[in-house]
């Protein structure tokens, strides 16, 4: 069985901006003992193919992306092209685009257009995810926080979740229940750690932080998510230690 751990490559982004760092960066993310990885934050110039070969040659495989909602809606040829060469089956966005953002109403407006342009990717073998930040916990005219109107105005069989526990968590929510209030509708899962620096939250390592990893992983295996994604927005120290000590800490967590 293949593990769930899995990385978010936004994490190295600064070490993949080039078709021969992307290259060198999945390698040195591989000999830490990840077996895949989700893309997002590297070079634009490098192209599907390059991004498969390296990934390739370094053994990982490539789970999910983060692509521009308005590229799935229109040019879903396209996303689905790019997804076959990338052998990948999640195709994510890292939040609405803003001009959902301005009420309950555009917010519910987005739920159903995404609903239906990921009705179509699902045509072509591909699972729509959608990543949450901490706005998307604000309340709105009819006393939903966006994160309901997606999950409850979202068609359930086509509009999935990729939940960021950080982001949840720094929005005042809880993820456990998030991850228990989504099921199956959250095959994969961002984690990452807030630690404190005064008053102030700040990322950190998986396990390094005060989230409530004995009640997260237990959620997540309830629900079946498929890969636990680590990401860390910001590092205070090299982002490829800071992959390594998640990993570890992941590893001593029992997680497989």
């Amino acid at each position: 069985m293949a593990s769930k751990i899995s990385a978010q490559l936004y994490t190295v982004r600064e070490a993949c901006q080039t078709a021969g760092d992307f290259a060198d960066a999945v390698q040195r993310v591989a000999e830490i003992g990840y077996e895949s990885v989700q893309l997002s934050g590297h070079g634009k110039e490098i192209t599907p193919e390059q991004l498969k070969e390296a990934c390739d040659a370094a053994g990982l495989d490539i789970i999910a992306t983060h692509v521009p909602f308005d590229m799935m809606r229109d040019d879903l040829d396209g996303v689905v092209e790019m997804h076959r060469t990338l052998d990948c089956p999640y195709a994510g966005i890292g939040g609405a685009p803003k001009e959902a953002q301005e009420s309950g109403a555009t917010w519910s407006a987005f739920a159903k257009e995404a609903s239906e342009v990921a009705a179509a990717m699902a045509e072509h073998g591909l699972v729509f995810v959608y990543h949450n930040h901490s706005h998307e916990l604000e309340k709105y005219e009819d006393g939903r926080t966006a994160m309901q109107i997606l999950l409850e105005d979202g068609d359930p069989d086509y509009f999935m979740f990729e939940p960021d526990v950080y982001w949840l968590q720094h929005g005042g929510a809880s993820p456990v229940a998030w991850l228990r209030l989504m099921g199956e509708r959250a095959p994969i899962v961002h984690f990452k750690d807030m630690t404190m620096h005064g008053r102030e939250q700040v990322f950190a390592e998986i396990g390094e932080g005060n989230l409530d990893w004995e009640g997260i992983v237990a959620a997540c295996e309830e629900i079946g998510a498929e890969y636990y994604i680590v990401e860390q927005d910001r590092c205070e120290r090299d982002p490829f230690e800071s992959l390594k000590i998640s990993f570890d800490n992941m590893k001593a967590m029992g997680i497989e």
